[in-house]
C-alpha cells in the first residue's frame, strides 16, 4: 500500500497569497474547514469540519518557515499521527503548491486503505476549494 499523497499544482497566484491562504485561521476557514491555526511552530491547532461528515482534526505545527508548513495530522476518531507538508515555490506562472501527506500506513489493516483513500479524495477537495477561493479573493479585490 502506498504510504504518500502527493499533490502538485501550478497556480497562477502569488505565492505570498497562497500562503497566507494556507496558513491564516481566517482564510483557512474561509476556503477549507473552521481552524484554530497558526502557523507558528509548536501551536496546537483544531480544524472542525461542520456537520457530521469527518472528525475533528488535531495537531502540532512542526515547521512554518517562509514558504514551508509541517504539521502533525489526527482524525480524532482514528486518532494516529500522520504528517501533512506543504511547499511553496515561485514559478514564472505564479505558485508551484506541493502537498505531502505521510504516514498512512500506520493505521491498521483495511484502516489504512480507507483512510489513504479519504485523504486522497479530500485532498483533491481542498486543493480545489483552495483554487476557487484565490480566483474569487483576486477577482473580490
Amino acid at each position: 500500500m502506498k504510504d504518500v499523497i502527493i499533490k502538485e499544482r501550478i497556480l497562477n497566484h502569488p505565492i505570498d497569497k497562497v500562503w497566507n491562504a494556507i496558513t491564516n485561521a481566517k482564510e483557512i476557514s474561509t476556503w477549507f474547514i473552521e481552524a484554530d491555526f497558526k502557523a507558528e511552530k509548536g501551536y496546537q491547532y483544531t480544524f472542525n469540519a461542520s456537520g457530521g461528515e469527518c472528525s475533528p482534526i488535531k495537531g502540532e505545527v512542526k515547521r512554518a518557515n517562509p514558504y514551508t508548513l509541517v504539521y502533525s495530522w489526527i482524525v480524532t476518531e482514528n486518532p494516529l499521527e500522520t504528517t501533512v507538508k506543504w511547499v511553496l515555490e515561485e514559478v514564472e506562472e505564479g505558485t508551484k503548491l506541493y502537498l505531502e501527506h505521510s504516514g498512512i500506513s500506520g493505521y491498521k489493516g483495511e484502516t489504512a486503505v480507507e483512510m489513504f483513500n479519504s485523504f486522497n479524495g479530500g485532498w483533491d477537495n481542498c486543493i480545489s476549494g483552495l483554487t476557487d477561493y484565490l480566483k474569487q479573493m483576486i477577482h473580490a479585490g
